[in-house]
């Protein structure tokens, strides 16, 4: 039987006003005029700049230990309106003034943000929330426990959430027995019900729950699962399944149905899953479910909530420039859930519905869609959550109906993220609570149907000019995105071995043949190369001298055109490239994709900023004169690019010399022949033509003789410092017939350091400094091999890291779960583990991970008591070797991080305003990064490169890269002729 949405109207009325006579007289807990929050809360919805930074505070409040350093990051947050949000009768700064206000201080300020967090929360441990538990039961309300944590960041604490998931199981399960009887809240329509019921994070059951490898992803939780569900089975308890982050969706909505497919699982009838209205594929996702169920023969519980990543998921995909796969209004959000609810009312003999609102509105229409359905009241439940909405949750108890809180329960520190996440619930702008009990909307507006926008319709307007946007790297939460990089991995092993030569329209190379080797299997040849001789140097630069006039004659907008051609060609080869890349240099997955989408960015930056260079440019306004400069190209450009970033960064620098007029002679490392082999074809098929574009692939000795050519007018060169330096010291030499002074661009290295502050969130450092410094194996430029924490936060950290790093997938690059791949060769391989023995002379090894394989891994290893003339923390590594060091104060972190002859990247996760400044200011690097990794600078966005012994030059991907490639002249035109002036 289906009901018009419309005809249910004058039901949901008719219940919501009702509902709201049930709730009359009483106020959210939150709202209480009696407590402190109120006060902060009311604050914080008049004064956005107010509530960022309320937030802000409560979340990095229970890192700091120290109450001196809690009022003055009060301080910090809030200056002078700190004495009227903490009630204190003088200002911050005058009570910390001596050790016994700060102390009285800081405690207080902690008392009251406590006295918050415990509106939310049941108690610290389970065993103090029994209490509480017991009092919602005698008060006719049921609950499912959320047992709060920091985020899993090693299989340690997967199995510790894990063994405290089974304690709270067995405890809860003895602990209700003695309980009184509760009909309605023990029996549905389908039968008993258990007293007891846990609520699971499934992030937390594993370090790596990543979509990129669900079947990885599986094993690891389904391992962790079977003891629970067998437990929760024997009591009998629930298990509920919590919905996280969007990108996550899909990946636990299948560990879901394959656990419960199992044969030993599979008559469990207390299992359900949360599913959120905001995602716009729900309905599938339920029908779906529909359908398994039936297969499957048991019930299930699907308890719909809105859903509670909606800011955070927005953004991420939003940077990551990926469609949202959420609904971007509330009133859509809303609109969807309504729709939901008689989809969940088909079966009802297969679903346990349960519904988690705090609107009025949506209770009323849950209510009107079971009476239309003639569904009796034991047939769904309503979830709210614990310490939110007490007028709603007492009402629907009063109208007879199940009500199940979700209830917290867990220590602060940990707890500050969820009492964040509701605060922001609360306070916004769409928050229904808001909107009755501090806003006073008239009951006809809240309870007034949710009203979806037309999407409007753009107008008719001019071609907009060009605007640069980053191609977004593959979203490997999509399985079909999946299933082409596995298609692609196929194919690129059925091609091993073959042969690549120049064609017949180039220049025939009189070198040997080079072979490139998997380095995870150095026995697996992946591709043998014509290589270059010294001889093809002199043959291959005189011929772009001959053909470079053509080619700077060509228009700015042609050659521009190439590049996009190029950028277009990559896009459709882009898995079957990144396949390439991870066979010959070991890169994994993620981060061979996401050199294929630099090169393409590079092409069409580039492109773009050569049609913006190349129109004359007008200087001054003065009358009688015209002046304008232009640009002009510089002849020869060498390219000697590196083998870490094979495929982004010699396309970029070959781009940037192209699209400004030069000729190219491009050298790509002997490490990625190959690689360099397919980016020239790529520039070919684009439209540049041989000679105007020459690739030499070769050893040492082809770069060499490419700097000392006379006829080189400008190297672009990315790689070590020794080089580079070299490179330098040998373009100053002025050779016979050299027609100008040589242009160096050298992009070398880095010795790069994160610090993490007392203030710093460790779940968030920890994961950004293992990015950073395992990342592609720690064979970055921009990789983090020094990390200075405060001693505040030394012991736990270093405690935590080390247990991260021993949980890492060490493997081959072509699975899909492997994090850490090998290095690039057995000499890499070689002078890392020369390092690392050098490591356990200066400092103490904190973790070394053992690999037991064939090919060149070095498993990642970390360092503690390493001081900071020691070579471990003064020399670059290019390797997975990180020191640890330690700073009694955040400017003595800086002192340290800035004490070597490099100044690329750097890091700082902090949550102190004052320490944020202060690096900004005093960090002297090329890209500095804020709480997020050091690795990854996206071209146009972060434009990247150093200076000191890091770099000579501009940044890469920046607005005035492309002007180091070219020859500025000025023109300036007498315009008052015969008495008058010119008007041209």
């Amino acid at each position: 039987m289906t009901t018009s949405p419309a005809s249910l109207e004058p039901a949901i009325l008719r219940i919501g006003q009702q509902l709201a006579q049930l709730s009359a007289g009483l106020s959210p807990t939150l709202f209480d005029g009696r407590w402190w929050s109120q006060s902060a809360i009311h604050l914080a919805m008049k004064d956005p700049v107010f509530k960022a930074r309320l937030f802000h505070f409560i979340d990095a409040l229970p890192a700091v230990a120290d109450d001196a350093r809690v009022v003055s990051l009060a301080e910090e947050y809030f200056g002078d309106l700190g004495h009227d949000l903490f009630g204190l009768q003088w200002g911050l700064r005058a009570l910390a003034a001596t050790g016994i206000g700060a102390r009285l201080t800081g405690k207080s300020i902690r008392k009251q943000v406590e006295q918050m967090a415990r509106t939310f929360i049941a108690g610290a441990t389970v065993e103090e929330a029994v209490p509480v538990l017991a009092a919602l039961w005698k008060e006719g309300r049921a609950w499912s426990v959320d047992l709060l944590g920091e985020a899993t960041i090693s299989e340690r604490e997967a199995d510790r959430y894990r063994d405290h998931c089974r304690h709270a199981l067995a405890l809860l399960g003895d602990a209700v027995r003695a309980w009184p009887g509760a009909g309605r809240l023990e029996r549905d329509h389908l039968g008993d019900l258990p007293r007891v019921q846990l609520s699971l994070k499934i992030s937390a059951l594993t370090s790596r729950l990543d979509p990129i490898d669900p079947d990885g992803v599986y094993r690891a939780v389904a391992a962790r699962l079977r003891p629970l569900v067998e437990l929760a089975v024997a009591l009998p308890a629930g298990l509920t399944f919590d919905m996280e982050q969007a990108d996550t969706k899909d990946v636990l909505l299948s560990i879901f149905t394959r656990l419960f497919d199992e044969p030993p699982y599979r008559a469990f009838p207390f299992a359900g899953l949360a599913l959120q209205a905001y995602h716009r594929d729900t309905e599938r996702d339920i029908r779906h479910l529909l359908h398994w169920t039936k297969a499957r023969g048991t019930p299930i519980t699907v308890r719909l909530v809105k859903g509670a990543y909606w800011d955070s998921d927005t953004v991420r995909y939003r940077q990551a420039g990926w469609p949202v796969p959420l609904f971007e209004h509330k009133a859509e959000t809303d609109a969807n859930y309504e729709r939901l609810v008689p989809l969940l009312f088909e079966e009802p003999q297969l679903i346990r519905p349960a519904f988690g609102t705090h609107n009025l509105r949506t209770l009323a229409a849950i209510e009107a869609a079971a009476e239309a359905r003639q569904l009796p009241p034991d047939a769904l439940e309503y979830q709210m959550i614990f310490g939110m909405a007490e007028p709603f949750q007492q009402a629907m108890v009063k109208l007879g109906r199940r009500v199940r809180l979700y209830t917290p329960v867990g220590q602060l520190l940990p707890g500050m993220a969820y009492l964040v996440r509701r605060l922001l619930e609360n306070t916004s702008n769409e928050s229904f609570l808001r909107k009755e009990y501090v806003e006073s909307q008239p009951l006809s507006r809240l309870l007034a149907a949710p009203v979806v926008a037309s999407p409007a319709v753009p107008a008719a307007s001019a071609p907009a000019e060009r605007s640069f946007v980053n191609e977004p790297h593959s979203d490997f939460a999509r399985a079909e995105v999946r299933q082409a990089m596995s298609a692609a991995i196929a194919k690129v092993r059925s091609q091993l071995g073959g042969r690549w030569e120049p064609a017949s329209t180039e220049l025939a190379l009189a070198g040997s043949w080079l072979e490139s080797r998997n380095p995870a299997r150095p026995n697996e040849l992946v591709a043998t190369v014509r290589g270059a001789a010294v001889d093809d140097v002199v043959r291959a630069v005189q011929m772009a001298s001959e053909r470079h006039e053509a080619w700077r004659r060509r228009s700015a907008a042609e050659r521009a055109d190439m590049l996009r051609s190029a950028a277009t060609l990559m896009n459709e080869r882009r898995f079957d490239i990144a396949a390439w890349e991870i066979a010959e240099v070991g890169k994994p997955w993620r981060e061979a994709d996401a050199d294929v989408a630099e090169a393409i960015d590079f092409l069409r930056f580039y492109a773009d900023e050569m049609e913006r260079l190349a129109p004359p440019r007008r200087l001054g306004d003065r009358p009688g004169e015209l002046n304008h400069r232009v640009y002009g190209s510089r002849g020869v450009a060498a390219v000697v690019a590196p083998w870490n970033f094979p495929f982004a960064i010699p396309t970029g620098m070959v781009a940037a010399a192209l699209v400004t007029g030069n000729t190219v002679v491009f050298k790509p490392s002997e490490r990625s022949s190959l690689l360099g082999r397919m980016i020239t074809d790529i520039f070919f098929a684009a439209g540049v033509p041989p000679g105007v574009l020459t690739c030499l692939p070769g050893g040492p000795e082809i770069g060499q003789a490419l700097v000392a050519h006379p006829q080189v007018a400008t190297i672009a060169f990315t790689g070590s410092k020794a080089v580079g330096l070299r490179i330098i010291q040998e373009a100053a030499r002025v050779a016979p017939g050299q027609p100008m002074v040589k242009r160096v661009l050298a992009e070398m290295g880095g010795k790069n350091a994160i610090i993490v502050d007392e203030t710093a969130d460790l779940d968030e450092a920890i994961t950004g400094v293992i990015t950073s410094f395992t990342g592609y194996a720690g064979q970055k430029c921009s990789a983090c091999s020094r990390v200075i924490v405060h001693r505040a936060m030394y012991d736990p950290f270093i405690a935590r890291l080390r247990e991260a790093v021993m949980s890492l997938e060490i493997g081959d690059p072509m699975e899909p779960g492997t994090q850490v791949g090998p290095v690039i060769d057995a000499r890499a391989q070689a002078g890392i583990e020369r390092y690392i023995e050098i490591g356990r002379q200066e400092g103490t090894e904190l973790v070394h991970c053992p690999v037991n394989r064939p090919g060149y891994f070095v498993g990642p290893t970390v360092f503690t008591d390493i001081r900071p003339h020691h070579r471990l923390a003064q020399e670059e590594i290019f390797g997975p070797v990180l020191s640890v060091m330690t700073a009694e104060s955040f400017a003595d972190a800086l002192r340290i991080a800035n004490g070597t002859e490099y100044a690329l990247t750097g890091g700082v996760y902090a949550r102190s305003p004052a320490n944020l400044a202060l690096a900004r200011e005093q960090f002297d690097v090329g890209n500095l990064y804020v709480n997020r990794p050091i690795t990854g600078a996206m071209v146009g966005r972060q434009p990247f490169g150093g200076h000191r012994f890091s770099g000579v030059g501009a940044k890469t991907g920046g607005e005035d890269y492309l002007a180091q490639f070219v020859v500025s002249r000025v023109v300036s035109e007498n315009t008052l002729r015969r008495g008058f002036e010119s008007a041209e």
